[in-house]
């Protein structure tokens, strides 16, 4: 029986220790990939601070984990040791990706509705609600009570305060 009981209670503490050292694993950081050329991986992340991760499109491509980030980063580092130039590199991504993979994109035709788009929706907008305002505005018509309502009306209220001080 105590053999039984000296089991139990090794799994026991061996479970407790699992349980405890679980929360540990939140803690623990994700590998920075080692560069292999520094100055290849600091340029190629200046570059890709300016750049839009197509999939999150809230973070840059320095910033996303996701795997069409992954894949842009090797791709600069590739056309980087092909010495090609950083305006060279942004060009193939905008040929590739569009306008929309730069975080301050030009203002051309093809971006007037990136730039102005939310204004022209503020505006309208806007402009709708006041329209609607003035409009429902016109159709609230006063009403005023003929000298028989007025009267009936205060016969009520005559009535309910008699009916309060019984």
């Amino acid at each position: 029986m105590v053999r039984q009981f000296n089991g139990v209670m090794k799994a026991a503490a061996f479970v407790l220790v699992l349980f405890l050292l679980i929360p540990l694993t939140g803690w623990s950081k994700e590998a920075v990939p080692v560069a292999e050329n520094p100055e290849v991986e600091k340029r190629m992340l200046l570059l890709t601070e300016n750049l839009r991760c197509l999939v999150c499109q809230n973070e840059t491509i320095a910033d996303s984990r996701a795997d069409f980030s992954n894949d842009i980063r090797r791709e600069i580092r590739e056309q980087i040791k092909a010495n090609k130039t950083d305006p060279e590199i942004i060009q193939f991504l905008v040929d590739r990706y569009g306008d929309f993979v730069l975080y301050d994109p030009p203002i051309k035709p093809t971006t007037f509705l990136l730039w102005f788009g939310p204004v022209i929706l503020f505006v309208l907008g806007l402009g709708s609600l006041i329209v609607y305002l003035r409009r429902r505005r016109l159709q609230i018509e006063d009403v005023s009570l003929s000298q028989a309502q007025l009267e009936e009306a205060e016969a009520l209220l005559n009535e309910d305060k008699k009916g309060k001080n019984v």
